[in-house]
Protein backbone atom coordinates (compact mmCIF):
# COMPACT_ATOMS: atom_id res chain seq x y z
CA UNK A 1 0.00 0.00 0.00
CA UNK A 2 1.26 3.45 -0.89
CA UNK A 3 -0.84 4.69 2.00
CA UNK A 4 -4.17 3.68 3.45
CA UNK A 5 -5.46 0.82 5.51
CA UNK A 6 -6.64 1.12 9.10
CA UNK A 7 -3.96 3.65 10.12
CA UNK A 8 -4.82 6.21 7.44
CA UNK A 9 -8.39 5.34 6.49
CA UNK A 10 -10.05 4.01 9.66
CA UNK A 11 -13.50 4.42 8.10
CA UNK A 12 -12.57 2.78 4.81
CA UNK A 13 -11.52 -0.87 5.26
CA UNK A 14 -11.35 -1.69 1.53
CA UNK A 15 -7.59 -2.34 1.29
CA UNK A 16 -7.47 -4.27 4.56
CA UNK A 17 -10.49 -6.33 3.46
CA UNK A 18 -8.72 -7.11 0.19
CA UNK A 19 -5.69 -8.42 2.09
CA UNK A 20 -7.88 -10.51 4.40
CA UNK A 21 -9.73 -12.01 1.44
CA UNK A 22 -6.44 -13.10 -0.15
CA UNK A 23 -5.92 -15.56 2.70
CA UNK A 24 -8.98 -17.58 1.69
CA UNK A 25 -9.63 -18.20 5.39
CA UNK A 26 -13.01 -17.67 6.97
CA UNK A 27 -11.50 -16.34 10.19
CA UNK A 28 -7.89 -15.50 9.24
CA UNK A 29 -5.00 -15.31 11.65
CA UNK A 30 -3.44 -11.85 11.26
CA UNK A 31 -0.19 -10.73 12.84
CA UNK A 32 0.74 -7.05 13.00
CA UNK A 33 4.43 -6.07 12.93
CA UNK A 34 4.99 -2.44 13.95
CA UNK A 35 8.80 -2.44 14.07
CA UNK A 36 9.07 0.59 11.77
CA UNK A 37 7.11 2.65 14.30
CA UNK A 38 9.12 1.41 17.28
CA UNK A 39 6.26 -0.90 18.30
CA UNK A 40 4.25 2.17 19.19
CA UNK A 41 1.49 1.21 21.61
CA UNK A 42 -1.08 3.52 20.03
CA UNK A 43 -0.43 2.04 16.59
CA UNK A 44 -0.80 -1.48 17.94
CA UNK A 45 -4.01 -0.53 19.76
CA UNK A 46 -5.39 0.89 16.50
CA UNK A 47 -4.63 -2.42 14.79
CA UNK A 48 -6.58 -4.42 17.36
CA UNK A 49 -9.47 -1.98 17.12
CA UNK A 50 -9.54 -2.43 13.34
CA UNK A 51 -9.32 -6.24 13.50
CA UNK A 52 -11.77 -7.31 16.23
CA UNK A 53 -12.51 -10.93 17.02
CA UNK A 54 -15.41 -11.14 14.59
CA UNK A 55 -13.13 -10.05 11.74
CA UNK A 56 -9.88 -11.92 12.41
CA UNK A 57 -7.76 -13.67 15.00
CA UNK A 58 -5.38 -10.78 15.62
CA UNK A 59 -1.97 -10.83 17.29
CA UNK A 60 1.18 -8.74 17.09
CA UNK A 61 4.90 -9.39 17.36
CA UNK A 62 7.25 -6.94 19.05
CA UNK A 63 11.02 -6.74 18.73
CA UNK A 64 11.42 -3.76 21.07
CA UNK A 65 9.58 -5.58 23.86
CA UNK A 66 10.51 -9.16 23.19
CA UNK A 67 7.69 -11.56 23.83
CA UNK A 68 8.14 -15.04 25.20
CA UNK A 69 7.99 -18.08 22.98
CA UNK A 70 9.37 -19.08 19.61
CA UNK A 71 9.24 -15.96 17.42
CA UNK A 72 9.55 -17.94 14.19
CA UNK A 73 6.77 -20.37 15.09
CA UNK A 74 4.47 -17.54 16.13
CA UNK A 75 5.08 -15.77 12.83
CA UNK A 76 4.63 -18.80 10.58
CA UNK A 77 1.30 -19.83 12.11
CA UNK A 78 -0.46 -16.82 10.55
CA UNK A 79 -2.46 -16.45 7.35
CA UNK A 80 -1.53 -12.77 6.96
CA UNK A 81 1.39 -10.69 8.21
CA UNK A 82 0.58 -6.97 8.20
CA UNK A 83 3.69 -4.74 8.29
CA UNK A 84 3.13 -1.20 9.53
CA UNK A 85 4.68 2.10 8.48
CA UNK A 86 7.39 4.24 10.00
CA UNK A 87 11.15 4.15 9.40
CA UNK A 88 12.21 1.67 6.70
CA UNK A 89 15.88 1.91 7.67
CA UNK A 90 15.22 1.22 11.34
CA UNK A 91 12.92 -1.68 10.48
CA UNK A 92 15.54 -3.34 8.28
CA UNK A 93 18.33 -2.85 10.82
CA UNK A 94 16.36 -4.38 13.68
CA UNK A 95 14.96 -7.22 11.59
CA UNK A 96 18.45 -8.22 10.48
CA UNK A 97 19.83 -7.96 14.01
CA UNK A 98 17.23 -10.49 15.23
CA UNK A 99 17.14 -12.66 12.07
CA UNK A 100 13.55 -11.53 11.55
CA UNK A 101 14.23 -10.81 7.88
CA UNK A 102 14.84 -14.53 7.29
CA UNK A 103 11.64 -15.40 9.15
CA UNK A 104 9.63 -13.00 6.97
CA UNK A 105 11.18 -14.53 3.85
CA UNK A 106 10.36 -18.04 5.08
CA UNK A 107 6.78 -17.06 5.83
CA UNK A 108 6.39 -15.55 2.36
CA UNK A 109 7.83 -18.57 0.56
CA UNK A 110 5.58 -20.88 2.60
CA UNK A 111 2.46 -19.06 1.40
CA UNK A 112 1.69 -16.58 4.16
CA UNK A 113 0.22 -13.37 2.71
CA UNK A 114 2.35 -10.26 3.31
CA UNK A 115 0.72 -6.85 3.41
CA UNK A 116 2.62 -3.64 4.07
CA UNK A 117 1.84 0.05 4.16
CA UNK A 118 4.43 2.74 3.41
CA UNK A 119 7.66 1.52 5.08
CA UNK A 120 6.01 -1.87 5.47
CA UNK A 121 5.84 -2.06 1.67
CA UNK A 122 9.19 -0.34 1.00
CA UNK A 123 11.10 -3.00 2.92
CA UNK A 124 9.90 -5.79 0.62
CA UNK A 125 11.54 -4.31 -2.49
CA UNK A 126 15.18 -4.03 -3.53
CA UNK A 127 15.18 -0.29 -2.95
CA UNK A 128 12.90 2.60 -2.04
CA UNK A 129 12.61 6.33 -1.49
CA UNK A 130 12.46 6.98 2.24
CA UNK A 131 12.27 9.73 4.85
CA UNK A 132 14.22 7.51 7.27
CA UNK A 133 17.19 9.87 7.07
CA UNK A 134 15.28 13.14 7.21
CA UNK A 135 12.69 15.20 5.34
CA UNK A 136 14.88 15.59 2.24
CA UNK A 137 13.92 12.03 1.14
CA UNK A 138 16.74 9.71 0.13
CA UNK A 139 17.14 6.47 -1.80
CA UNK A 140 17.72 3.29 0.18
CA UNK A 141 19.26 0.41 -1.75
CA UNK A 142 19.23 -2.22 0.99
CA UNK A 143 15.70 -3.67 0.99
CA UNK A 144 14.84 -7.34 1.43
CA UNK A 145 14.54 -7.81 -2.32
CA UNK A 146 11.52 -10.12 -2.22
CA UNK A 147 10.21 -7.97 -5.06
CA UNK A 148 12.31 -6.49 -7.83
CA UNK A 149 12.85 -2.76 -8.30
CA UNK A 150 12.16 0.20 -6.07
CA UNK A 151 9.06 1.51 -4.30
CA UNK A 152 7.81 4.99 -3.49
CA UNK A 153 4.77 5.39 -1.21
CA UNK A 154 2.60 8.50 -0.68
CA UNK A 155 3.13 9.54 -4.30
CA UNK A 156 0.34 12.11 -4.11
CA UNK A 157 0.14 12.55 -0.36
CA UNK A 158 3.45 14.37 0.10
CA UNK A 159 4.36 17.14 -2.34
CA UNK A 160 8.07 16.25 -2.59
CA UNK A 161 7.59 12.53 -3.27
CA UNK A 162 6.87 12.66 -7.00
CA UNK A 163 9.67 15.02 -8.14
CA UNK A 164 12.20 13.46 -5.80
CA UNK A 165 11.46 9.88 -6.88
CA UNK A 166 11.71 10.86 -10.53
CA UNK A 167 14.99 12.60 -9.75
CA UNK A 168 16.65 9.66 -8.00
CA UNK A 169 15.48 7.21 -10.69
CA UNK A 170 17.05 9.54 -13.23
CA UNK A 171 20.24 9.55 -11.18
CA UNK A 172 20.47 5.76 -11.12
CA UNK A 173 18.06 4.31 -8.56
CA UNK A 174 16.57 1.14 -10.00
CA UNK A 175 13.17 1.83 -11.52
CA UNK A 176 10.04 0.62 -9.84
CA UNK A 177 6.61 1.54 -8.58
CA UNK A 178 5.14 4.77 -7.23
CA UNK A 179 1.86 4.32 -5.37
CA UNK A 180 -0.55 6.96 -4.19
CA UNK A 181 -2.42 6.97 -0.90
CA UNK A 182 -5.43 4.69 -1.17
CA UNK A 183 -3.84 2.45 -3.80
CA UNK A 184 -1.98 -0.85 -3.49
CA UNK A 185 -0.10 -3.30 -5.67
CA UNK A 186 -1.17 -6.95 -5.58
CA UNK A 187 1.64 -9.36 -6.38
CA UNK A 188 1.19 -13.09 -6.89
CA UNK A 189 4.64 -14.40 -6.13
CA UNK A 190 6.90 -11.80 -7.75
CA UNK A 191 4.53 -10.91 -10.61
CA UNK A 192 2.29 -7.85 -10.42
CA UNK A 193 -1.27 -9.11 -10.70
CA UNK A 194 -3.34 -5.97 -10.26
CA UNK A 195 -3.63 -2.52 -8.76
CA UNK A 196 -6.41 -2.11 -6.20
CA UNK A 197 -7.68 1.06 -4.59
CA UNK A 198 -9.89 2.30 -1.80
CA UNK A 199 -10.34 5.75 -3.33
CA UNK A 200 -11.72 6.17 -6.87
CA UNK A 201 -8.99 8.63 -7.86
CA UNK A 202 -6.02 6.72 -6.44
CA UNK A 203 -3.39 5.47 -8.90
CA UNK A 204 -0.12 3.60 -9.12
CA UNK A 205 2.67 4.13 -11.64
CA UNK A 206 5.63 2.35 -13.16
CA UNK A 207 8.59 4.74 -13.14
CA UNK A 208 11.84 3.94 -14.93
CA UNK A 209 14.64 5.50 -16.94
CA UNK A 210 14.42 4.84 -20.66
CA UNK A 211 16.77 6.26 -23.30
CA UNK A 212 18.15 8.74 -20.82
CA UNK A 213 14.75 10.07 -19.69
CA UNK A 214 12.50 9.15 -16.79
CA UNK A 215 9.26 7.64 -17.99
CA UNK A 216 6.12 7.38 -15.84
CA UNK A 217 3.35 4.96 -16.86
CA UNK A 218 0.03 4.92 -15.02
CA UNK A 219 -0.97 1.38 -14.10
Amino acid sequence: MGGGGFSMEPDNPALDDFALNLTGAGHPRVCFVATAAGDDNGYIDSFYAAFPDDRARATHLSLFKRQRGDLRARLLENDLIYIGGGSTANLLALWRLHGFDDMIREAWTSGVILAGVSAGACCLFEACLTDSFGPALAPLNDGLGLLEGSFCPHYDGEARRRPRYRQVVGEGLVGGYAVEDGAALHFEGTALSSVVRSRPEANAFRVEKYNGKVREERL
